[in-house]
């Protein structure tokens, strides 16, 4: 049940606002210039994605209009919440308002049903009401951007006490001010993956895992697998974990701004610019090991702008190409961290460049397979993959998600090793 506010909500700004943000980007203002408004891959695959945009700043610097604006962009993909139709007085106080829980009830209806683009339209200036929202998103695996207005006056105390429909006072306003001035970091920035897209991969990591589990090669260096050729091994079982929220490229690990280089990069030209864009990645690989499965990604050289230096290095003296690190997880064996598919994956690549290119042990569905040895399998793809993803931040708490599994003979390969 919605409650708090109509279904039409979208219909609560004047006129002039609802006519601004239905103009082309070149007549719409400067405020007004952001990448899910303007550029129209951007727009076309967040309308194939699950996205939070949480609109950040204080009372009367512009975010009902840019959220209306975001509306009339996706318009039947996009539903807004404005806190401000819950009579929620955006002020500095110590617990967090009951009446929220009514602003979730209806975020948490409209993650139900899958809509592409929701607006979270509140000042967003409470750590812990932020955290809420994290949870929410990682449980319904949405994406999020943070939005700001662009607008002048945004930090303008003096001009808001005259702006805002709350009638709050400066002294009200330079209260709210700091928590705002600066930027709010992720734990990590990344490429995020469309819902369409992380379909289409997770179906070619499954089947992937499916006819590697039934190649005799494959059991043969498994010493307690199972002889007959007729059973499968059930890796799907075996690797019982998967990354939270949305299926990702990490490119840099910042932990809220607390990580060596995190402010710095996060101010990188590149990277304030591709903030909230779309990319296209292209997926050359998939592999696994006795710890992690993945895709490898081959970085343009537009991506490689968004890489840092040193992503590359298991030692400080390892010398890999740039982006040998560029991957995505898809899922982890009980115990192991997300974070080991990219150090497994520069195993390989240090493999290779030392002159390791691998024995070929033939070909199956997607590619041509090839075996490392410790248990390190690779399908180099016929055909690469183009998924389809958003440069954004992970937000949350960072716990993996374990899968479900209903296939019984997951708890016999449990107890296999791969070697």
């Amino acid at each position: 049940m919605n409650r708090g506010f109509s279904k039409k909500s979208h219909t609560f700004l004047p006129k002039i606002f609802r006519k601004m943000s239905t103009q082309s980007a070149k007549e719409r203002p400067e405020s007004l210039h952001f990448p899910f408004l303007d550029d129209e891959d951007t727009i076309s695959t967040l309308k194939e994605s699950k996205t939070f945009f949480i609109l950040r700043g204080l009372p009367g610097s512009g975010k009902s209009t840019l959220a209306q604006a975001i509306h009339d962009r996706y318009k039947d993909a996009c539903k807004v919440i404005s806190v401000d139709h819950y009579k929620i007085t955006p002020l500095i106080r110590s617990s967090i308002p009951e009446e929220y829980s009514k602003v979730d009830e209806d975020l948490v209806d409209y993650c139900k049903r899958e809509i592409s683009v929701i607006v979270l339209d509140d000042t967003h200036h409470e750590r812990e009401r932020l955290e809420q929202l994290f949870d929410i998103a990682d449980k319904y695996r949405y994406k999020v951007i943070f939005a700001e207005p662009k607008t002048p006056w945004r930090l303008d105390c003096p001009q808001l006490k005259d702006k805002n429909q709350w009638k709050l006072s400066v002294e009200e306003l330079k209260k709210m001010k700091p928590s705002l001035e600066k930027e709010f970091l992720p734990m990590y920035f990344g490429w995020f993956l469309s819902k369409r897209s992380s379909e289409i991969l997770r179906k070619a990591g499954q089947a992937f895992l499916d006819e590697l589990g039934s190649l005799k090669a494959f059991k043969k260096e498994i010493p307690s697998a199972i002889e007959d050729p007729k059973i499968k091994i059930d890796l799907t079982s075996y690797f019982v974990k998967r990354p939270p929220g949305v299926l990702h490229c990490t490119t840099k690990y910042t932990e809220f701004g607390k990580a060596a280089g995190a402010e710095e990069y996060a101010q990188q030209e590149a990277v304030k610019a591709s903030y909230g864009k779309a990319f296209t990645l292209s997926i050359s690989a998939l592999f696994i090991t006795t710890k992690t499965v993945g895709a490898r990604i081959e970085l343009s050289e537009q991506q490689l702008q968004l890489w840092p230096g040193d992503a590359d290095k298991i030692l400080p003296t390892d010398n890999l190409p740039r982006g040998s690190r560029a991957h995505i997880t898809l899922g982890c064996a009980n115990g192991v961290e997300a974070v080991q598919t990219g150090l497994d994956l520069l195993e390989f690549v240090k493999l290779e460049k030392a002159g390791n290119k691998g024995e070929q042990v033939g070909e199956i569905g997607g590619g041509k397979l090839l075996y490392f040895d410790n248990g390190m399998w690779m399908l180099v793809l016929s055909k690469k993959i183009d998924v389809r993803a958003i440069f954004s931040g992970y937000y949350g708490k960072g716990k993996l998600v374990p899968t479900q599994s209903t296939n019984k003979r997951g708890a016999a390969f449990s107890s296999c090793t791969i070697i």
